[in-house]
């Protein structure tokens, strides 16, 4: 199993890269990594699904919870999804994600602003 969630700091947002299968086995993974993330809350932070390959239900129940999670902490949480990640973003619209967070097909540029 090929998984792994890294931090990086993108014009000035903290971003958590997503890579492999969110499913079962790898969301404490995921849970993990936000956790530790919102232990010094950013203002805002992105979960980025865009090398996720596939998302099963718990893996769509760890980023309502991830949200939630920010969310207590004043943190906004926005959710990386490109339109092209059909595996992905079928879920996202299947489960109706969007009613419990923002998605986003990419980091806005600091000239666009985060319409939050």
């Amino acid at each position: 199993m090929l998984f792994s969630v890294e931090s990086a700091m993108v014009r000035g947002q903290v971003v958590l890269r997503v890579q492999g299968e969110l499913d079962v086995a790898t969301v404490p993974v995921l849970a993990s990594a936000v956790t530790a993330q919102l232990q010094t809350p950013p203002h805002s932070m992105f979960l980025d699904l865009s090398d996720t390959t596939f998302m099963d239900s718990s893996g769509a129940r760890e980023l309502a919870r991830s949200a939630r999670a920010a969310a207590s902490r004043g943190t906004t949480l926005r959710v990386i999804c490109p339109p092209d990640n059909l595996p992905v973003r079928r879920a996202i619209d299947l489960l109706e994600l969007r009613a419990a967070m923002d998605i986003v097909d990419a980091i806005p540029s600091p000239a666009g602003g985060v319409g939050s």
